[in-house]
């Protein structure tokens, strides 16, 4: 069986994840492509395919006879044509939760951020205020406890209520909205409007639908607090970033944390790559632990294995 996986070092750093259980189901090949580079000469042959953000779209599937297989190396598989895979009956699968963990240390990374303010303390020592002060410390920053404060958080999955989790050890409030019914979670299910106009912190961690796309937008920011802070981990384009760049510059939020953007990498039009007050951007790197990367090539090992034994639950197709 040979297995390809086309853009393996969108997972693996320097050699950091061990990939020997892939290696160890048939005749392995990895390459390094860009999500726009065609993947059909680096395919010919291969009856597993896995993917990252490589697209493989009804033309490219359509000219690999030998493809049985296709695993997203990802939650998503918006980059897979599922139809077209269904109608050659070419077997999908992805990987769901392995990322919980990260993003949720990420969620918090940047809440305590803005609540410590630890980065511009940091850049303050570099830059020699600290040594300058006439005090033993350098009091700069209004900085405030988590404690007693409200979080909302949209999108109550897996990640969702980790982030839950970790705001209730910090004694934190919290509020969830979900488009679907979490009554047997025990939690209340408010709706966004409440959550925007009551929450100091917003965490979203819904999935990118039709349904959420621009879900926060110029009335989201008008609604909420202006000592407020919105922290996307999920997709770029649940968020509108000309309202968000908006909302920054006229103090409608005090600050938001994202770690993904609509288009990635961003081109220099993102209205969020200019001047922003009290905005945190980091690449896409949520997910990003040692520990997640290794977990999702765990499961795409147990996803190859599956489809060998002809089972096939739990798959996309």
């Amino acid at each position: 069986m040979k297995i390809v996986f086309l853009d393996q070092d969108t997972v693996v750093l320097n050699g950091d994840v061990d990939l020997s259980g892939l290696e160890s189901l048939g005749e392995y090949e990895a390459h390094e492509l860009a999500p726009a580079d065609d993947p059909v000469p680096c395919s010919t042959h291969a009856e597993v395919v896995i993917v990252n953000k490589v697209r493989m779209t009804r033309e490219r599937i359509e000219k690999l006879p030998d493809l049985k297989l296709i695993g997203v190396a990802a939650t998503g598989y918006d980059n897979v044509d599922i139809e077209a895979a269904r109608e050659r009956g070419i077997h999908v699968t992805n990987v769901a939760g392995y990322a919980r963990d990260s993003v949720v240390q990420h969620v918090f990374s940047m809440i305590l951020g803005f609540a410590t303010r630890i980065h511009d303390y940091r850049q303050d020592v570099r830059a020699g205020e600290w040594q300058k002060s006439k005090s033993f410390h350098l009091l700069k920053y209004e900085t405030f406890e988590l404690h007693g404060r409200t979080l909302g958080v949209v999108g109550f999955g897996s990640i969702g209520r980790g982030v839950v989790e970790i705001a209730e050890a910090f004694h934190m409030k919290v509020m969830v909205h979900d488009a679907v019914d979490i009554s047997s979670t025990g939690y209340k299910n408010y709706s966004l409007d409440e959550v925007l106009m009551q929450s100091d912190f917003v965490s979203v961690n819904c999935p990118l639908t039709e349904q959420t796309r621009n879900l926060i937008d110029a009335r989201s920011f008008e609604k909420m607090k202006s000592t407020a802070f919105l922290i996307n981990t999920a997709r770029g384009g649940i968020v509108n970033e000309e309202d968000l760049a908006v909302a920054l510059n006229r103090g409608l939020i005090a600050g938001a944390g994202v770690d993904t953007l609509s288009k990635e990498p961003p081109g220099g039009g993102n209205p969020l790559l200019g001047k922003m007050k009290n905005l945190i951007i980091t690449p896409h790197c949520a997910w990003s632990t040692r520990e997640s990367r290794q977990r999702l090539m765990d499961a795409l090992v147990q996803k190859v294995e599956q489809y060998r034994r002809g089972d096939y639950e739990g798959f996309i197709v």
